[in-house]
């Protein structure tokens, strides 16, 4: 059995949380059978010790950003510094930043506004835990972007509006996704009406979720990374 920590870093809104769960549950969930999850809410100044004590540590997303002044941000990149090579390392969207931020890259806000709904990556660059896929389709919901990458990383796959969509790193097990595998088109479309009054153009982006999407081809990556 995998043991993957799922370091929390935020949480949907309450009333979607009631009825869609928590982004533990949708991680657990999006990994399925064969994985022990233990979730550490790292805001709150919650880790595993030691920092090998779990095989993989999924880094969720989070309603901060990765520059912003809060106190829980550089203990986590701390972590991750710590972790590098000890245990494999998934970043999702807020985690993607801040894995690249914890390595050398830099994360600011997207010039080109939110991004929402579902969005195509096109993939630059294979993997051993790919299928060799030429373009993916997947849920995104964030403003800020990786605009430099880390100096160890290779880039996967990305899109016009988000270049850096999927990184992996060649120093370390580690891989990370600005987009939202775990995040199912339900809801991806509430989240999108939370944010109706921020967003150019929402109902496009709503429409946009009724497109096939590669919510589980993207989870047979992540699962093939995680066996290794």
């Amino acid at each position: 059995m995998i043991k993957v920590g799922i370091l929390v870093t935020g949480a949907p809104p309450a009333e979607l949380e009631q009825r869609f769960g928590s982004y533990r549950a949708m991680i657990s969930a999006l990994l399925g059978p064969g994985f022990e999850t233990r979730s550490y809410d790292v805001v709150a100044g919650e880790y595993p010790a030691p920092v090998d004590q779990e095989h993989a540590y999924v880094v969720t997303g989070s309603p901060a950003g990765v520059y912003d002044d809060l106190p829980w941000i550089e203990p986590l990149k701390q972590f991750l510094r710590a972790a590098k090579g000890r245990a494999r390392l998934i970043g999702i969207c807020f985690g993607h930043q801040i894995m690249a931020e914890a390595f050398g890259g830099r994360v600011e806000k997207a010039q080109g506004g939110w991004g929402v709904g579902l969005h195509r990556y096109e993939v630059k660059d294979g993997a051993p835990w790919m299928d060799g896929a030429k373009a993916v389709s997947i849920p995104v919901s964030h403003q800020d972007q990786v605009v430099e990458q880390p100096p160890a990383s290779r880039l996967i796959a990305g899109s016009a509006f988000n270049r850096v969509g999927i990184l992996a790193y060649e120093d370390q097990p580690a891989i990370s996704f600005q987009c939202h595998p775990e995040f199912d088109p339900a809801f991806a479309q509430a989240l999108i009406e939370t944010r109706r009054d921020r967003l150019d153009d929402p109902d496009s982006a709503i429409a946009s979720l009724d497109a096939p999407n590669d919510r589980d081809r993207m989870a047979r990556w992540i699962r093939a990374f995680l066996a290794g």
